[in-house]
């Protein structure tokens, strides 16, 4: 063969011996046995070791996830809880902020009118006083006016009469006479 490549080489015009070519897409056939059985080899040894392997790491990995998805379903369910027991107690904190804030007013009004109560009291007893204070006044000073106006009708009369009205009894009589003619005088309605 080596002497055929150097021929040609030379630049003979010699042809190889015609055997048959070989063909460059279809191998020879103890390449195709070999590597089938290589093939085979490697094909059980991928089946009965690698594929079961692999098959454990995605269940394991599926349980992983339906468990997280388990979990995270769990966990959207306890927060909705949580949100739904929140706003219920959110609610009922509003309820009783609104019954406080109406029990506070009731008070309040309460107070007040309790206080305009005691205030429209302690103003009746203080009228009632100054009445009774005025009326004791009025009392004393209509006391003491008929005394110095029954001294002076007095000292008229005995300027008018010429005579001296000493006697105690006399002038008490006189004074008590004039007095009375004196309220006919200023009508029944008046005091």
């Amino acid at each position: 063969m080596i002497s055929d490549f150097v021929l040609l080489a030379a630049g003979g015009e010699e042809s190889l011996p015609l055997e048959e070519e070989p063909n460059i897409l279809m191998p020879a056939l103890y390449d195709i046995v070999w590597s089938l059985i290589a093939f085979a080899i490697l094909l059980f040894v991928f089946w009965k070791f690698v594929l079961p392997m692999v098959k454990k790491v995605l269940e394991e990995r599926t349980e992983k996830i339906e468990g997280g998805i388990e979990r995270a379903e769990a966990a959207q369910r306890e927060a909705k809880e949580a949100l739904d027991k929140y706003n219920e107690q959110l609610a009922e904190a509003r309820g009783e902020a609104a019954k406080i804030r109406e029990d506070a007013r009731l008070q309040g009004q309460q107070i007040l009118a309790d206080m305009k109560a005691d205030a429209q009291k302690e103003s009746d007893r203080i009228v009632a006083n100054g009445q009774q204070q005025l009326q004791a006044q009025r009392q004393q000073i209509v006391t003491e006016l008929r005394s110095d106006l029954g001294k002076q009708s007095v000292d008229l009369a005995e300027k008018l009469m010429g005579e001296q009205l000493s006697d105690n009894v006399k002038q008490s009589g006189t004074i008590d006479r004039f007095l009375a003619d004196l309220d006919q005088v200023s009508g029944p309605g008046q005091k």
